[in-house]
Formats: structure tokens, sequence, C-alpha cells
């Protein structure tokens, strides 16, 4: 999963990049060993991760070391704090929440509670980095919401107008752009997915449920029971290896492997299945799965980058990478479907997508999600979509459709679970601010489906029959 951020808060979606999703990402649509030796100047390898698990959180704050931005002393005057804070004001007062400063003053038509502890800590991150300093915020613990999901989805569903015309226009000259670092290339993916998926095996386990499904479940009713998240996500993999026409001796190649779930049940299907997945740790545990299903004869998982696919086949199925592809890398990838399918091939793509405009405003925006959960995610657009395959293949899209309310209903599966097992997160050595972070990366990519800031679909691609 990876998801966008929309112009409101922190993606979410983190995501948040619902990579979700969330959307997914990510994902959605959207892998190296678990990181914990690895060394990024400034930052640890596994944010939040103490030395050692087990080890209780910090109570003191952020980790300087950990989270260096979160940490670090907030600038509380000088124009840029007292243009947010009117900015925030001017936002905040036309919007059906109730917003409580510590000082006793309330903003706000009333509705979904923001209660802001710091006001002046809040004002100034906002001033210093915009909506990556809202989500830092959160993360320090400044504001809070009883309903998370409730205020975010308020801010999301008025994403538009919170940001005066004139400053939207300005854009280019406010927003902080896209590191280099985080472009999509052969390296800079290895890097971006072990960000996210190497995070630890046990941390997804704890939330998800026992097929370790990380997309948007497909659930006969709504709202969702958590006893039937696993049927659901069964028949989310179903309908997308059915419309990839996956049966008896069909060559597949999936594109994301996760942890193995849907090359399992292709292979099941008397599939020949090959899953690539650039996450070490996804790989392994895939690997583990797919020999105690008794279909190692059937499955294979590789570290490998989709650019560097070989081979022919007659489907190619992919939930929810696209999203950590990178727009400028959307055609490659689109071109690899192609020249991967067999004439008469079909390819099954789930992904989260956003709309076109919001898509075009933030593709090289610098965001909290990308920051924290997914770096290098983006999420299309349909028309994204319709546009790259139209330019850069000979696949026809045949089919789509789109079901965001059951995205929402994941995620909040997700986060209950998350939320309840905060003590076992912690005793696998994720801190305090970890918990928050991830707790508003799920909520605010919940937010983005309830709101239809975001929505998932799934996608048929076809190419032609070979002449006779």
């Amino acid at each position: 999963m990876t998801t966008a951020e929309p112009r409101t808060a922190p993606e979410s979606a983190s995501a948040p990049e619902p990579r979700v999703p969330a959307p997914a990402a990510e994902p959605a649509d959207a892998e190296r060993s678990t990181p914990a030796e690895a060394e990024v100047p400034g930052k640890p390898a596994v944010p939040g991760r103490t030395a050692e698990a087990g080890t209780a959180a910090v109570p003191a704050g952020p980790d300087p070391d950990r989270w260096p931005d979160v940490a670090a002393p907030v600038p509380r005057h000088g124009p840029r704090t007292a243009i947010a804070a009117a900015l925030v004001k001017r936002a905040l007062n036309q919007l059906p929440l109730r917003v409580r400063f510590a000082d006793g003053t309330e903003l706000g038509k009333g509705g979904a509670v923001l209660d802001i502890h710091d006001p002046r800590a809040f004002h100034g991150r906002i001033g210093a980095r915009g909506l990556i300093g809202f989500g830092e915020s959160y993360m320090a613990g400044e504001w809070d919401a009883p309903d998370l999901v409730a205020a975010l989805t308020v801010l999301a569903t008025h994403a538009g107008g919170l940001v005066p015309p004139p400053l939207q226009r300005l854009r280019a000259l406010w927003a902080p752009r896209r590191p280099q670092e985080q472009r999509n290339t052969p390296d800079g993916s290895r890097e971006n997915i072990s960000h996210h998926y190497d995070l630890s095996n046990d941390l997804f386990a704890l939330f998800l449920d026992e097929t370790l499904s990380y997309s948007s479940a497909l659930f006969r009713t709504l709202p969702a029971e958590p006893r039937h998240l696993a049927d659901a996500q069964r028949r989310k993999i179903d309908r997308l290896l059915d419309l990839a026409g996956v049966r008896e001796g069909t060559r597949v190649l999936e594109i994301g492997t996760g942890w193995g779930e849907l090359a399992i049940r292709a292979a099941a299907r008397g599939a020949r299945v090959t899953s690539l997945t650039l996450s070490a740790g996804q790989r392994d545990l895939a690997r583990d799965r797919i020999a105690a299903a008794g279909l190692s004869g059937r499955a294979s998982v590789e570290l490998c980058d989709y650019r560097e696919a070989r081979g022919t086949y007659d489907a190619v199925v992919s939930v929810e990478m696209i999203e950590a592809v990178g727009a400028e890398f959307w055609p490659v990838y689109f071109r690899t479907l192609d020249e991967r399918l067999a004439p008469g091939g079909r390819a099954a793509l789930q992904a989260i997508t956003m709309p076109h405009d919001r898509m075009l405003a933030s593709r090289s925006t610098h965001t909290w999600i990308g920051k924290y959960i997914f770096p290098g995610g983006i999420l299309p657009s349909v028309e994204a979509v319709v546009e790259t395959v139209r330019q850069h293949t000979g696949l026809a899209l045949t089919h789509r459709d789109a079901y965001g309310p059951h995205y929402a209903e994941t995620l909040r599966l997700w986060r209950e679970r998350f939320t309840e097992r905060a003590g076992e997160v912690e005793a696998l050595g994720f801190d305090e601010t970890f918990r928050r972070m991830w707790t508003l990366y799920l909520a605010y990519s919940e937010a983005g489906f309830r709101a239809g800031y975001l929505d998932v679909q799934q996608f048929l691609l076809t190419k032609e029959a070979a002449a006779r």
C-alpha cells in the first residue's frame, strides 16, 4: 500500500505513502533485508526502532537521533509563524470542526474535535515546513483528536479550499520539492521500498490478517467486521486472478510479491508463478509460506526490479505496486507489462488513485508521507493511467472497477488492531513517536478514502492476440 498527501494534513495518506493506503500506495501499489544495520547519515536505518527489541520507549519526547526534525527546537515567532497562524485560523474557522486551543480559544463551526496543545509550536512547524510540519506536530504530541479519522476526514473533504487560491498558484515557491535521492531509479527504488517494507515482518503481522495482505480487501457487505477481513482479502485476490484469466497452466508474472498470498492462490489454481519483489524480508517469508503450502514447485519469488524482468507470460498481476513506481517511470512500468505479456495476454492491476488535478499539483512536492512513510511514492490518477497506457503501449484498457469505501474499512480494521496491540509494537522496539506516526498514517489514509479524495481501482489491460 502507498498513499498520497492531501492538501490538508499529512500518503495516508504514507499516507498513509494509505502505499495504505496507500493509496495506495502504493499502497498499492507498492523491498533489501531488514535494515537494522543500514546507516543513513542524519537518520536511523529504521526510524523509531530502539536499539534492542523490548527496550521501553523514551518518555522524554522524540529521540533527537531517531527523529531529528521532530525533536528539533520549533520556531515559535517570526513572520512565517505569524502567517501560518493567520492561514490556519482562516482555514479552520470555515470548517465543520471544533478546534480547541490550550488557552481556551476555539475555532470552527462545530463537529469533530481537534485539540491544539501547543499552539505556538503547531503554527511554528506549519510555518517552517507546511504540511510536513503538520504531521511532525502530531508526532511530537502537540495536537490530537478524540476521533482522529473524523477530524482528518473533514480536512480531506475540504482540501481544495483550505489554501487561498493566490497561494496555490505560488505553490512552486513555498512547497518543498521531492528530494532527488528519492527518485525511483533501480537503486533508489530498493532504498525507498526498504524504508517501509523492511521495517519488520513481525510489525506487519501484528495488524494484518492471516493472509498478510497489505492492500484493500473486497468485502461482501459494509461496514466490515474483523472476522471477515481474511476472506475479503482472498476475494480481492481471486477477482484479480479471474480478471487475468489465471487457471491451470497459466504462466503468471507478479510484480510486487507482498508476503506471498497472491502467488499461493495462483499456484493453487495450477498456474506457474514468478513473483518479483525488492524486499528481502518479504521474499524470505513469502518463500516460507509458499513452501508450507506445498507449492514451491509452482511458485518462485525473486529479488528483482520489474525493469529487470525477463520471459513471456500469459498474465501479469500487480497489486498496489504502481504507487511506488514514480511518475517519471510510469511509461517504463506499463511498457514492461506490454513486453512481458504474450499475444492475447492479460494484465490485472490494483491501484490507489487520486484526483487528476491534485496529482498534477502535488507530484513534485515533498510530503509528510513521502518523508516518513513511503519515500518516492506517488499515486496516479485514472486519467494518468489511461493516457500512459495509450501513449506508451499497445495494450487496451478493457475493464475498470472502483471500490474506495472497501479500503476505508480495510484501513479501519488495520488501525484498530494496531492500536489494540500497541504494547506488542513497543515490545518489538518501536518507540512512541513511531507509534504516533503510524497511527496518523493509517488514520489519514482511511480519512482520504472516506472523504472520496482517494479511491482504489482494479484495471484489466489486454494484449491483442497474434494474427493467424
